[in-house]
């Protein structure tokens, strides 16, 4: 098929799209001046990010115009999350931006009240319209969308359901007890507000519908009697699905190799064949392992980089072609950690950590995870009465690439005192697991070098500090509980989840399927990960989910039929 183009404006991640159209058999061409717009005849436009920014950067590459025209011309057009958004008149995060205005609305943010913000995870899209129309192999259509199919979401806002719009949408999704659109179609007009391409073979199928729908198919006008609109139904609660996420903890052996570690086959002096730009480098390993997760099941998957590669060029770090690499087989979220600051080359080139998340965005990262870095931030900002500086690493991220892009990875120690009044500067719990002294009380101490400094400040001043500099979700680690194989931290995971109104993931502890029903029904966490029960296969992934489901925790199952 020809004609196929891609509009990437510049902002997050497109590398996983194109590879997702790659792997359906299809390739695509991108849009690299405004005049490419009018050659296409089937245009995706995928977006993360600020409403904002996406609208301002259109209008400066003169693409405005030309989209808009391109979907007048009724060819075919996908819009994914804020490339859907993009289509309303506007949104509440931009307010003095205008949108294309092809379908009337306003994009709204979330109601904080009753959920956390940003929405990020697995949600079902629930079609309220049913075309009735056979394509040539005689199948009724719904755009690629299968009943009881989770699609991954990561947005703080998006379009409210409206009866005035109807012909428009598609699906909606229901998430607390708001109802907003999730997938819009109407003539040659669809989008998505999830993300196909980070959605597994869920989401496949739908780019595989959109690639495979010609002429007079179902993204074209089709007859009005042969349309079935329904109501959207409001649940008692929402099917929000818990994640489960593996985690890499990857380093160079002793030759350069980059391997797994947590992990007995995992040997890091081990050596290998492999080459790479004259270096040996093992890059095997841990795309491989990747992959073995994607395929059992896994949610999402993060890399954490225990590697400074300080001698190593930016555009040559390693961590990069693990990236380019995983997301050519791998369609769910990424997450890197490690590395992500200000960094000088070898040739004393300096780099912002907002251009070094920006090469992992482009090699394949959805999220990036920020650990000592942060803390430094939060001693800054506390030390500045709490006034932001705009040029922190989380802040510069969260507002170039969304809250959603930016992961703060906490590597907290238990502090135990007698009482509060020892520590009347940090945030003190009681505890039910007393201190070698038989304290009753703790605080959690923030640490920074892998965990080998401790700091003056406490998990409670971290994830606040954090989220009002716009981090969108935690990743809490545990000291006192990594490698004990003995369940998460839950008393630490309830006061943080007290504190904050983004997604937690649970972190350290983890040795039995129990282990992650137990976090999921005592502290109401969004995610948990695990890293060394996954590598050696102690507990699959599918055993862990088979397990969940039978005591009735939502979870998403994945199809893995094209």
């Amino acid at each position: 098929m020809g004609g196929l183009y891609l509009l990437d404006y510049g902002a997050g991640n497109v590398r996983s799209l194109v590879n997702a159209v790659n792997k359906l058999g299809y390739e695509i061409e991108w849009i690299k001046e405004p005049g490419d717009i009018l050659k296409a005849e089937k245009l995706i436009f995928p977006g993360v990010g600020a409403f904002g920014s996406a609208m301002q950067l259109l209008v400066e590459k003169n693409y405005a115009e030309p989209l808009k025209q391109f979907i007048a011309s009724r060819k075919q057009f996908m819009g994914i999350c804020v490339g859907l958004q993009a289509l309303f008149e506007g949104s509440e995060e931009n307010p003095n931006i205008s949108g294309l205005g092809i379908i009337p609305g306003t994009v709204k943010l979330f109601n904080k009240d009753d959920k956390v913000v940003p929405h990020m995870g697995w949600n079902e899209a629930n079609c309220i319209k049913e075309i009735k129309y056979k394509n040539e192999l005689g199948q009724d259509i719904h755009c690629g969308i299968k009943p009881g199919s989770v699609y991954y979401f990561v947005h703080s806002y998006a379009v409210p359901y409206n009866e005035k719009i109807k012909e428009w949408i598609l699906s909606t999704t229901q998430y607390g007890d708001e109802i907003f659109i999730s997938s819009i179609q109407k003539d040659n007009v669809f989008g998505t507000q999830f993300h196909p391409e980070k959605s597994g073979y869920a989401g496949l199928r739908i780019l595989k519908s959109f690639l495979e729908s010609s002429g007079n198919n179902n993204l074209v006008v089709v007859d009005d009697k042969k349309i079935i609109m329904k109501n959207p139904t409001i649940l008692p609660k929402d099917r929000f699905r818990k994640r489960i996420i593996a985690c890499l903890d990857v380093r160079t052996n002793d030759h350069g190799d980059l391997v797994v570690t947590k992990g007995d086959q995992y040997d890091v002096r081990e050596r290998t064949t492999d080459i790479t730009n004259g270096q040996v480098r093992n890059l095997g390993k841990p795309v491989d392992l990747a992959r073995r997760y994607f395929d059992e099941g896994a949610d999402e998957i993060t890399f954490l980089n225990i590697t400074s590669f300080r001698n190593c060029p930016l555009v040559d770090l390693p961590m990069l072609e693990i990236l380019k690499r995983t997301s050519e087989t791998v369609f769910v979220p990424l997450t890197i950690g490690g590395g992500i600051r200000d960094i000088i080359d070898p040739d004393g080139k300096f780099h912002s950590a907002l251009e070094v998340a920006g090469e992992y965005f482009r090699s394949g990262a959805d999220k990036v995870s920020i650990g000592s870095d942060a803390v430094y931030a939060v001693e800054n900002y506390l030390a500045n009465n709490k006034i932001l500086s705009g040029r922190t690493a989380i802040e510069t991220i969260a507002h170039a690439y969304g809250s959603q892009a930016v992961v703060i990875s906490v590597d907290p120690k238990r502090i135990y005192v007698n009482s509060p009044d020892d520590e009347p500067n940090h945030h003190v719990i009681k505890t039910s697991y007393p201190g070698p002294n038989g304290e009753p009380w703790c605080w959690y101490q923030c640490t920074v070098k892998g965990g080998r400094e401790g700091r003056d400040i406490d998990v409670h001043q971290l994830v606040t500090s954090c989220e009002a500099m716009g981090a969108g979700e935690i990743l809490l680690n545990c000291m006192d509980k990594d490698g004990t194989n003995s369940g998460y931290d839950l008393e630490l995971i309830n006061d943080v989840k007290k504190a904050v109104r983004i997604p937690v993931i649970a972190s350290s502890g983890a040795g039995k399927e129990d282990h992650f029903a137990e976090v999921f029904a005592k502290t109401n966490v969004e995610a948990a990960l695990a890293a060394g029960i996954f590598h050696r296969r102690e507990i699959p992934i599918k055993h862990v989910k088979n397990y969940l489901k039978e005591r009735y925790i939502l979870i998403r199952d994945e199809d893995p039929s094209l």
